[in-house]
């Protein structure tokens, strides 16, 4: 190759490179503290979805990267974390969060510039009744949760007598309200309903109670974090009445902070047993590759959500002259869009951003090994 050909193929490639626009998504999740298992899995199923579809996007001329925000599982952190998304204009839309408490202040805080949340695990029924246009959730909401978590508690543990815990939050407390609510209309009574600031960890008070109510279960809505050391402590009394949770326990920690107490607990989930998708055989070899770590439940729903808003992106540029899109495009496109090739499904969202039809899963641990007990489907219009 002579001098000037190879002047002239440097310049194309010069110019090729110059072609890509480089934009951005952004995780929002709590990579620090008791949370921090499932928030990285946001983190990273995000990073997996990004991995994969970067040759498309190339193509597109899209240079996208990921920026991770760590939310600490706090609402001022995690508004705080959302700012600082808006506030860098490369950033087009967000994954995230892990907790309800955090997403409905944060994804407040990004409406106004119109920046696509895609909530891959918030469950509250506020995060999408408040109609705000750049959410989007491809889980089911805790309404749904709830009722199919005390459905379970009357008829499968064919328990009459409950007690019932929340840890304070929004995320817990709706998710036992709307639990209880269920119980008591199937006939259970419920011997006794409190709430339990999310820090604590010192469960005394609470086990004497629940010895001299020995009710038949226990629903405790709140996270691993909590609830793995609560039935540590109850089993170490000798209690072994069923607990009964939401998505919240759904962490490989849950089994490790338990430990000998990890035994007859049950939760529901929005996010599925890998093992029980067999799409996801791929990416959790990936991911094992990537991360040297093994993919779980919430990673699979963030690598989804990540896969929406990434789609959903090259469907806005598409539309713009295949050039990089606005927010407002990405937002719209978002909620307009239809999603094949996921690996929970096809994913269509409605008037307010819930998916329409969502899975919910009941898992059991016994013995410290968990376990598929049903697969439900919830469909909402």
């Amino acid at each position: 190759m002579n001098k000037l050909s190879i002047f002239v193929s440097v310049a194309l490639l010069s110019g090729a490179a110059q072609a890509a626009t480089t934009v951005k998504i952004a995780t929002i999740s709590p990579l620090s503290g008791s949370n921090s298992n499932m928030g990285l899995q946001v983190k990273n199923g995000a990073q997996l979805a990004l991995n994969d579809m970067k040759a498309d996007l190339a193509k597109a001329g899209l240079n996208v990267t990921l920026v991770a925000y760590d939310d600490q599982a706090d609402p001022a952190t995690g508004t705080a974390a959302a700012r600082r998304a808006v506030a860098d204009r490369a950033v087009l839309g967000v994954v995230g969060t892990l907790n309800s408490g955090v997403a409905i202040p944060a994804s407040a805080a990004m409406a106004p510039s119109h920046l696509a949340m895609v909530s891959p695990l918030n469950v509250s029924a506020k995060v999408t009744d408040r109609g705000l246009k750049n959410v989007s959730r491809i889980c089911a909401r805790d309404d749904a949760q709830g009722p199919a978590a005390g459905d379970f508690v009357v008829n499968d543990l064919k328990a009459k007598k409950v007690y019932v815990l929340n840890d304070k939050t929004p995320y817990g407390q709706g998710l036992a309200d709307q639990a209880e609510k269920q119980m008591k209309s199937k006939g259970a009574t419920i011997v006794q309903s409190e709430g339990v600031a999310a820090e604590e960890r010192d469960f005394t008070a609470i086990i004497t109670k629940i010895q001299a109510l020995k009710p038949d279960a226990i629903f405790f809505g709140g996270m691993y974090g909590q609830v793995g050391p609560f039935a540590k402590q109850l089993r170490d009394k000798g209690i072994t009445t069923p607990i009964v949770g939401g998505d919240g326990y759904d962490s490989d920690d849950l089994i490790k902070l338990a430990g000998s107490g990890a035994n007859n607990i049950y939760f529901t989930t929005i996010a599925p047993p890998v093992e029980s998708v067999p799409a996801a055989k791929t990416a959790a070899a990936n991911f094992r590759k990537t991360f040297n770590s093994d993919l779980q439940g919430f990673g699979v729903m963030s690598y989804d959500a990540a896969r929406v808003l990434l789609t959903a992106i090259l469907n806005a540029a598409k539309q713009n002259g295949n050039k990089a899109p606005s927010r407002t495009q990405v937002e719209s496109a978002v909620r307009a869009g239809t999603y094949t090739n996921l690996l929970t499904g096809e994913v269509k969202f409605n008037g307010v951003g819930d998916r329409k039809l969502a899975k919910m899963y009941v898992i059991n641990v016994k013995d410290g090994k968990r376990g598929l007990a049903s697969t439900l489907n919830v469909t909402r219009n």
